[in-house]
């Protein structure tokens, strides 16, 4: 019986044997691409198959279809496909499989939980065959126990990430935003900090262009802050050249690994980008990788002492000598909390002590700060690796925080110490990257009277 006949599926481990050949496959969908034009008038997309006898690396079918909506449209990786009459070739020293539009075909099935056996997408000129049924019992009754076995190595967590570098994460999907217009947004977490970035602005360019509190257009909602998590960075991810509705396979609250991200930095911000390369990896609930990263985030928030639980992972052991705080360690707030914790607050009225970064200040010159009447308003853009925020200096809290000095000069200098700016001889700005130290502030919330809520600095001393 000819190997490309539609009764006789070939396991992978053979069809890799098969070069030149049309056969019939059926897998597991371990990697799925997004559907791309090619440089002709086609529509393509990679999939990447795998089953008992062939996981590592699994095998690539390469789909060239007319229309985009003629590809498969994978719902879940995961899920199980076949193939009929695909060709066998070797391409750069690698066996792939490739469907031709003119003579193959395909059907998509429900993955390992799945009950239908009924595909729910089939190509135009699919034949289902009664044995198919048994194909896919078989497979779903192997994925029961299946563990694809990877290199911790080949992933990254978020606090290893480098900008204008390609990278592979295991994350879970906390968030998809979908804004005005085009804009598309997912919000990304391992229980990791990302690393802090330099800041590359002029403090005089907070005037006209200040530094964004968040990379969306319009900020979150408040009851979709209140459901991300407290620690841990929220990382960014947006999507370059892919249609948003092909973005389906993004679901909030499942983890999923993401293969071939770019990384970017903007206005000291992080964000990685899905690009028409990357793709995305079947990652079953008892995935490795993932318990690994969740038995982190617990080892985390169970550290001693407890006041360190939820402090930057990057102000370890302890934040700079830079600022100091009122209170001790038998305060209600000498625990430090995060940004997003105080974003999140259910409490209007509150206080906390957080260790944060001082980004950005507005005025920037000591000079327009009201001295010696004492501090009129200062607004400082703070940051740690949950959030920004904008918070206050007013009147006495203002003075304390710098101590009582009232000259230009040691004004500057410490603003300069807090900023992180490296300044020559006569105090100008020599260098535009900045790496401001980590500090300790004191926060109390309120509210004005449309409700909106607003954080000014207190109890906090710069002694730089």
């Amino acid at each position: 019986m000819p190997r490309g006949d539609l009764y006789n599926f070939l396991k992978i481990r053979d069809a890799i044997d098969s070069v030149g050949e049309k056969v019939n496959l059926i897998g597991v969908v371990l990697e799925c691409g997004f559907p791309r034009k090619t440089k002709g008038t086609d529509w393509f997309c990679s999939v990447r198959i795998i089953d008992e006898t062939h996981q590592d690396p699994g095998l690539p079918v390469n789909v060239f279809t007319q229309t985009r909506n003629q590809l498969p449209r994978i719902l879940s990786v995961g899920d199980i496909i076949q193939f009929q009459r695909v060709l066998m070739k070797i391409h750069d020293d690698k066996i792939n499989a490739v469907f031709y539009k003119k003579y193959s075909s395909f059907a998509i099935y429900e993955g390992r939980d799945g009950r239908n056996l009924v595909p729910y997408q089939t190509y135009e000129t699919f034949r289902e065959k009664d044995l198919d049924k048994n194909f896919v019992i078989d497979l779903r009754r192997w994925l029961q126990n299946f563990q694809f076995d990877e290199g911790a190595n080949y992933f990254s967590l978020i606090r290893e990430i480098n900008g204008g570098e390609s990278f592979n994460m295991v994350c879970k999907i906390i968030h998809i935003h979908e804004g005005a217009g085009n804009e598309w947004m997912a919000f990304v977490w391992d229980g990791t900090d990302a690393p802090p970035s330099n800041i590359l602005q002029k403090l005089e360019d907070e005037m006209h262009h200040p530094l964004p509190l968040h990379l969306e257009s319009l900020p979150l909602p408040r009851d979709t802050l209140c459901s991300f998590p407290s620690v841990g960075t929220v990382l960014r991810v947006v999507s370059q050249d892919i249609e948003n509705d092909n973005l389906r396979l993004l679901k909030t609250g499942e983890w999923v690994k993401l293969l071939n991200l770019l990384c970017e930095v903007h206005a000291g911000l992080w964000r990685c980008v899905l690009t028409p390369f990357t793709k995305l990896r079947y990652t079953p609930n008892e995935d490795r990788l993932k318990l690994e990263r969740q038995r982190l985030y617990d080892e985390r928030l169970s550290r001693s002492p407890q006041s360190l639980r939820r402090m930057p992972f990057w102000s370890l052991p302890w934040p700079s000598q830079v600022t100091e705080v009122d209170g001790d360690d038998d305060d209600d707030h000498a625990i430090f909390l995060t940004l997003m914790d105080v974003l999140t607050s259910s409490e209007v009225t509150a206080s906390f002590k957080c260790v944060v970064r001082v980004i950005a200040a507005f005025p920037w010159q000591a000079k327009d700060f009201c001295f010696p009447a004492g501090i009129d308003r200062i607004r400082l853009t703070l940051e740690d690796s949950t959030a920004r925020i904008h918070a206050f200096l007013y009147a006495e809290d203002g003075v304390k925080f710098f101590d009582g000095q009232s000259f230009v000069k040691a004004l500057e200098s410490k603003l300069n110490a807090l900023l992180g700016v490296i300044a020559d001889n006569d105090g100008e700005q020599n260098d535009t990257r900045r790496n401001p130290p980590w500090v300790q502030v004191c926060l109390k919330s309120q509210s004005d009277k449309l409700g909106s809520r607003h954080y000014r600095i207190f109890g906090t001393k710069l002694v730089a």
